[in-house]
């Protein structure tokens, strides 16, 4: 018994001890990143199916398949997706060095350059066919994110100087023709980016575009380290943090999706209006690593905020996951998505790391088993456009979803782990 009582006043003498200095008495939270699930689903469950099914030998790529990934006979051949793979591919050689991911990236990264992009008045066409015939002309701002998101990692990881100067020429086409002169961007021009004579200066606007530019400029920093990238991407990000993002009274914050031409949001449901709660984790996320490559001080609280509402609005505390859109009335979209949950995880890691909190953890860990258990197609390999009990029902189409989003999530996983080491 004394040899007890002598063991217990020593260990509270040293709890005493550590909260006088300022010891943090917490335990450690270094571990709860499951980078070997995000390594294995993305080198195993997902990307060797992608790296199978989708490059051509001219560099198209398919980005259409069923679940057993029989490929469509039609083939769409839109820019966003094109580029969504390059992205994929060239990241799967960045995390497993196999040469093949590398050959299919850059072939599709060519293609890109040489069938994509419009010879005569620059840009990217929308779409193309297999054969490189240009389908649809038009100048999508969208698809044009995804061109700077894709060129700027190839950039990156192979180092090849063609790519780095694509990348900025990219970017200095957007900068130049899409620029809607209210400080963000029309969300699509003609082949010519003429405005005269039609509907882009009246059509609506969408903070999606703003959204996935600002993450491929930040994309393009990390390849070029050339200061026109951070430039551009504070731009957007204080357009949104100070015009568009809306406070609230419990210290949140919200994105609306939808605005007119003035930017001022779309005000109802039957207009159009609504918030994408999963936007909202994107882009906390995004402010987060804007901060930490050195942007404006106001990010990481306007992160934070926008994850409170996030939560408070559009997070499944039972069941975990995020749910799809809140509309002006109040009422609830309650749709899961794969990509919404995605998101949900990589805002979650972020700011947890950022700053400990055990509830923000917690969070991460809940969808991380939702997802493993809904979205995790065990058959065929890939994911679920929906948790699998609602496609068992019916309530999805039986097709594969391109990997941008679980790319973006393992990637930055594996990275945030291995930075806590």
């Amino acid at each position: 018994m004394r040899s007890f009582h002598s063991y217990a006043l020593a260990c509270i003498a040293i709890v005493s001890a550590c909260l006088f200095a300022g010891c943090d008495t917490r335990r450690d939270e270094s571990g709860r990143i499951d980078a070997p699930w995000h390594r294995g689903d993305l080198v195993d469950g997902l990307l060797p199916h992608w790296l199978e099914a989708a490059p051509t030998e001219s560099g198209f790529m398919r980005t259409s398949f069923d679940r057993s990934w029989k490929a469509n006979a039609e083939q769409p051949g839109y820019l966003t997706e094109h580029a969504r793979l390059v992205y994929s591919l060239i990241i799967g050689y960045e995390v497993t060095k196999d040469k093949r991911y590398l050959d299919a990236a850059t072939r599709g990264a060519d293609f890109m350059l040489a069938r994509f992009h419009d010879p005569i008045h620059g840009g990217f066409f929308h779409r193309v066919s297999a054969d490189g015939k240009v389908l649809y002309a038009g100048k999508n701002t969208y698809g044009h994110a995804f061109a700077l998101l894709a060129l700027s990692n190839m950039a990156r990881v192979t180092g090849d100087e063609r790519y780095r100067k694509a990348a900025l020429l990219t970017w200095n086409e957007i900068n130049l023709w899409l620029r809607d002169g209210k400080g963000a961007f029309f969300g699509e021009l003609p082949r010519d980016f003429s405005q005269a004579g039609t509907s882009a200066a009246g059509s609506s606007r969408s903070q999606n575009p703003l959204m996935h530019m600002f993450e491929a400029l930040l994309a393009l920093h990390d390849a070029t380290h050339d200061p026109v990238a951070l430039k551009g991407a504070k731009s957007l990000g204080d357009f949104v943090v100070y015009r568009l993002m809306r406070g609230t009274n419990d210290n949140g914050a919200y994105i609306p999706e939808w605005y007119d031409h003035e930017w001022s949001p779309l005000a109802t449901k039957e207009k159009g209006g609504y918030t994408d709660l999963g936007h909202q984790f994107e882009w906390c996320h995004l402010l987060l690593e804007a901060e930490s490559r050195g942007l404006s001080g106001v990010y990481a609280q306007s992160a934070e905020r926008l994850l409170n509402f996030a939560v408070k609005m559009g997070y499944d505390e039972i069941d975990g996951g995020a749910y799809a859109r809140l509309y002006p009335d109040g009422s609830i979209d309650k749709d899961k998505t794969w990509w919404q949950q995605t998101e949900a995880m990589r805002a979650f890691l972020m700011s947890a790391t950022a700053n400990g909190k055990s509830d923000t953890w917690r969070r991460y860990e809940q969808t991380l088993v939702f997802v493993q258990e809904q979205f995790i197609d065990k058959e065929y390999g890939g994911w679920y456009l929906k948790p699998k009990r609602v496609c068992a029902r019916g309530g999805c189409t039986a097709e594969q979803i391109e990997p941008y989003h679980m790319t973006a999530l393992h990637l930055a996983a594996m990275e945030l782990a291995e930075k806590r080491k």
